[in-house]
Parts: C-alpha cells; structure tokens; sequence
C-alpha cells in the first residue's frame, strides 16, 4: 500500500505518493509547505500550549517544565534527574534548576538510592502531590479545548499515530 503526500498550492492540489517521491527527489520544505509539514505543526501547537499553560501557571509559581515534572512523579515516583529529563522533554540543566526551585518550594524531595549512594530519585512530597491534584484540572481543561471538535475516534487515532512517531524518533531504552 502506498503512502501519501499532499501539496497544496494557490493553484492546484497534488498527490504524490512515497514511491514517486523516492524516485524523483527529496522533496524541498517549499513544496511540502509548512503546513503540510508535521514537525512545524507539532512545534507550533507546543509552542502555544506552553504559552498558555505559563500564563495560566504564573500565579502559581510555576511553569510548564514544573508542571510537567510534577505530572511525571504523580505517575512515575522516584526518577533520576536523567529520566525526568527524558519524560519531561527538558534539557537536564533546566530539569536541575527546575527540581531546585520545587525542593525548595517543598514540592518534591530528594532521596540518595540505596543501590548507589551517588544517585539521587526525586519523588513527590505531600505538598507536591496536593499541588498537582489542585492544578492539573488546568492541564486537562487545556487537551480538552485542544481536542474539541476533534472525534473520538480521531483523537484515538491521533495518540496511535503519536506513540508510532515517539517510538519511530526516541532511544529504545525510554517508553
């Protein structure tokens, strides 16, 4: 079966399947079209999603970098400053001041593995915990006005199509 591309032009709409394109040339960002192009709009729809998650986090004195670390540690306690990387999508140096700042607003804490002394896990406090219950309606009212309009049976399709793509892109040591 073949795959698809779609050009739309001012003038014309043409398809071209992945065959066609393989024989001829990699196709240039110019005739994909930026909004053909699926990393340009899975950047622009993060980039406004973070935005707007700031705005609405500001108050709180928190980001979304924050936020996401404390939805990682509600589902996975006890990560390395690696692995939170990893899951939070942060460079560690941002993941190292962010887990600063949330130890020291009493949010997480810091626990040397008994395995090896030298690694620290990050889990949670009480107050963490609390934090993020209390905040994540703001996450999930966000993918709900993401998702509108969206079916349900799109919005199935669309996370089976973006876990295809995560595990296409990412190392296969992260799930």
């Amino acid at each position: 079966m073949a795959d698809y591309s779609v050009k739309n032009t001012a003038d014309s709409l043409s398809v071209t399947t992945t065959t066609e394109q393989t024989n001829n040339h990699a196709k240039t960002l110019a005739e994909i079209g930026l909004s053909q192009f699926a990393p340009y709009l899975m950047n622009r729809i993060m980039g406004r999603w973070n935005v707007n998650l700031h705005d609405q986090l500001r108050p709180h004195n928190l980001n979304p970098v924050k936020m996401r670390t404390l939805a990682v540690l509600s589902i996975i306690p006890g990560l390395t400053i690696n692995e939170l990387s990893i899951y939070t999508v942060a460079e560690q140096s941002t993941m190292s001041r962010s887990l600063d700042a949330l130890e020291a607003q009493g949010l997480i804490k810091r626990i040397s593995s008994d395995a090896d002394g030298r690694v620290r896990k990050v889990y949670l406090t009480e107050k963490g915990s609390e934090t993020f219950d209390r905040l994540w309606p703001i996450m999930y009212d966000g993918e709900t006005n993401l998702m509108e309009n969206i079916s349900a049976e799109e919005q199935k399709q669309l996370i089976g199509t973006l876990q295809k793509m995560l595990s296409n892109i990412q190392p296969p040591a992260v799930d």
